[in-house]
């Protein structure tokens, strides 16, 4: 390491001394044009320019790597721009700005800084750099990349980089590379959340060093690396380029138009001319791409490139680009029933195709079931297969992120319209009839398949109107307050949850909740049922919980459920949040585990609920870092020490709800009859060590063995060390008696 960290310190000072002995060859009042000489201002090698480029029917302002063959772009100014005409002017002015002149009395500034420069230089490092009166920079191309890194260039935290449009179109494209304050450098389509759920590739180096933070920084040997300013890094692409003449070749990083990072060498020769050789790229499987085809389309591997392919039943938006996605090419009838809606379609189907879409149905059954039972379901539109778990997956359209998986033994049957299907629309009391007779289904709330309904998306007007005007709370969280409402004309009650704080935190729990409880299918889970997002209103739909919440029955009540009881409500929980961190497709930190967020339903069954903090990780990610969240009294030590979150952090909230399940009262007590009373986790040690946890429990008959083991789980599971604490996994077989529990040493929690 330490030989290495020298290197690196001798890389990044050479780079810096390159900076400050470079030749200042542009002066104030200096211009060029597109197509007067001097069209652009180079670097001393000549390997690099500055100055306009062709790009559509004008021109663009940026830099690029001057090549024999063909030149290759590597930043664009203002890239979002429209091209300028023949008759713009790039000028360095006499008062210091560096300033596109468009046209008369219309100039556009290229770059940014609140000093005057002096002079300018094109670097052969690729770097357009403006200095002031003290040969200080002031401002560099190097610290605004746009979809390219170079030899000596760093992409910060935070930062990201944006593909192109197209090799020839340098606007902003579909997809970015992100430098994550976690330390991970992920890719993800443009547009989305920064989630598990969105990205397709991950360097997998969250939480490598804490808590300081990584930069991207491309070397000039080749070797892409994650650095903090204290010297340690991680390897992203260490190549062997021992062979190489280093003096006479570049390293450029671009993510292509096709959502792939790829890290290129150009050796030159004497002559001017370069070999080109791709040294790196990620992800290898190009249809892994998120996001490269739109809806209702999938990626398929055709002569080594991806395509995108409609779905049956779909024809492409746009028939002039594979990437636009896919819509209905049949007109869809009310459906009526199941008779009539499947006398009005056939399927047609697709192997090895496969998507990350949620089902709002997911059962094990035969093929032939599955096929009929999507056939003659109003809601369902394609049905996925998976032989060799035996599970039918029905969704609704549209799908997004498909592509074909040959390794994978699925089957995708779409429901397609039967040709005629229009003619049943000409009669128009046929066509009202039909409207009537659906709208009596909706109203009465049956739809013949109650289970399998996918999330409706409802009118803010229809909620408000469910609510009574948000009358009866039912209660409040960060984020907004939740309301009891009834749909179907009085036949279903639903709890209504109502986002109100900012608009952008709200959004993020919205997105959160919906993107988290639409791809989970658990019994101790509480069920989304639909959703609103009208203009900036944004409302959860969920099933009603008609005993309330835990901590309602833990403190509120007059009478506490019994032993018995506890016992099954504690195991309950613990499965449910083993679902969440083991068996769900991506991985989520509830972060927010607590009485108030445990509801009960009519059968006093537990459903775990509020998933608006929830964290998802990368599926092969344990770690993250992320803000802190959760509520005070159940939040991991780690939340307050900077150091990363995983899902241990639930486990400790489960430890200390755990023990206030088993003695029915709150962590903290501040009207607690002696002062050792106050904190139950340091009471219940301090008994526990010595033997008297009997004294806790007076008055009430409980099995004193099964008390020792609730109580050493829920010290295990409070633990300040994460590493020290069980996994879901192993407090549920715990809680089982599968499995032995040894003593827990003092936790910190129960010395507070």
């Amino acid at each position: 390491m330490a030989s290495s960290y020298i290197i690196l310190i001798f890389l990044l000072t050479g780079y810096c001394a390159a900076v400050g002995s470079e030749k200042c060859s542009i002066s104030l009042n200096s211009a060029i044009h597109p197509i007067t000489h001097p069209t652009s201002w180079t670097s001393p090698s000549g390997h690099f320019a500055f100055g306009f480029y062709q790009e559509g029917g004008g021109f663009k302002v940026g830099i690029w790597m001057v090549r024999k063959s063909q030149n290759t772009t590597v930043w664009t100014a203002n890239r979002d721009d429209p091209p300028v005409s023949s008759n713009a002017a790039l000028e360095l002015t006499p008062d210091g700005q560096l300033v596109l002149k468009i046209g008369p009395g219309e100039t556009e500034l290229i770059a940014n800084s609140s000093d005057s420069a002096s002079c300018a230089a094109m670097d052969d490092a690729g770097n357009f750099i403006l200095y002031n009166q003290h040969s200080e920079v002031i401002w560099q191309s190097f610290n605004f990349p746009t979809d390219t890194l170079l030899g000596g260039q760093s992409l910060p935290t935070g930062a990201e980089l944006h593909s192109s449009v197209s090799w020839t179109n340098h606007s902003t494209g579909r997809f970015r590379l992100r430098m994550q304050y976690d330390n991970n450098l992920v890719l993800y389509p443009k547009d989305t959340l920064t989630s598990g759920i969105d990205a397709y590739w991950a360097s997998n180096t969250c939480c490598y060093v804490q808590p300081v933070h990584f930069h991207l920084y491309l070397n000039f040997t080749g070797a892409l690396l994650l650095l903090d300013n204290s010297g340690e890094y991680a390897v992203i692409s260490d190549l062997d380029t021992s062979s190489v003449n280093h003096n006479s070749t570049i390293y450029r990083l671009i993510l292509d138009s096709g959502g792939i990072l790829q890290l290129y060498s150009h050796r030159f020769a004497e002559n001017g001319d370069d070999v080109v050789s791709l040294m790196w790229t990620q992800p290898d499987n190009k249809c892994g791409v998120k996001g490269l085809c739109g809806f209702n389309s999938y990626c398929t591997m055709e002569d080594e490139q991806p395509v995108c392919r409609c779905f049956p039943g779909t024809d492409y938006v746009d028939s002039t680009n594979q990437f636009s996605g896919c819509e209905r090419n049949f007109k869809e009838e009310w459906c009526r029933d199941a008779r009539e809606n499947s006398s009005s379609f056939t399927f047609k189907s697709i192997d090895q195709v496969y998507w990350q879409d949620p089902p709002y149905f997911q059962v094990t059954m035969e093929v032939a079931d599955c096929n009929m039972s999507c056939l003659e379901d109003c809601d369902c539109e394609v049905a996925l297969y998976d032989f060799k778990k035996g599970t039918c997956m029905k969704q609704k359209l549209p799908l997004m992120y498909a592509w074909t998986v040959p390794e994978k033994s699925f089957r995708a049957f779409f429901k397609v319209g039967l040709e005629g299907i229009e003619a049943a629309n000409t009669n128009n009391s046929n066509s009202l009839l039909r409207v009537l007779e659906y709208k009596k289904i909706v109203e009465s709330g049956n739809f013949g398949l109650t289970e399998e309904l996918a999330l409706r998306p409802f009118s803010y007007k229809e909620l408000k109107r469910a609510t009574n005007g948000f009358k009866e709370e039912l209660g409040k969280g960060s984020f907004g307050a939740v309301y009891k409402g009834t749909l179907y004309r009085g036949k279903r009650v639903v709890a209504v949850k109502r986002l109100e704080k900012l608009l952008n935190e709200g959004e993020r729990e919205f997105r959160a909740e919906m993107s988290i409880i639409g791809t989970t299918n658990h019994r101790h889970l509480v069920r989304l049922l639909g959703f609103c997002a009208e203009a900036s209103k944004r409302l959860l739909v969920y099933e009603y919980m008609s005993n309330g919440s835990l901590a309602d029955l833990l403190f509120r009540s007059e009478r506490h459920p019994d032993w018995n009881e506890r016992m099954r409500i504690a195991l309950e929980i613990a499965r449910g949040i083993l679902y969440l961190h083991e068996e769900c497709d991506t991985p989520i930190i509830h972060c927010d585990i607590k009485p108030q967020n445990i509801l009960m339903d009519d059968f006093w069954a537990v459903k775990i609920s509020d998933f608006g903090l929830a964290k998802l990780l990368m599926p092969d990610q344990t770690r993250t870092f992320t803000v802190i969240r959760g509520t005070r009294g159940y939040m991991a030590p780690e939340w307050h020490k900077g150091t990363p979150i995983s899902v241990k952090t639930d486990v400790y909230s489960y430890g200390i709800m755990l023990l206030e399940i088993v003695f029915c009262r709150r962590h903290m007590d501040v009207n607690a009859s002696t002062p050792e009373e106050i904190v139950l986790s340091s009471w219940v040690y301090g008994h526990f060590r010595d033997g008297e946890l009997d004294k806790l429990v007076l008055g009430e008959e409980v099995d004193k063995w099964l008390l020792e083991k609730l109580v050493k789980v829920s010290l295990w599971c409070i633990q300040d060390e994460p590493a020290l604490r069980p996994s879901m996994k192993s407090v549920v077989m715990m809680l089982d008696g599968t499995t032995e529990i040894s003593v827990p040493p003092c936790p910190t929690a129960a010395t507070v």
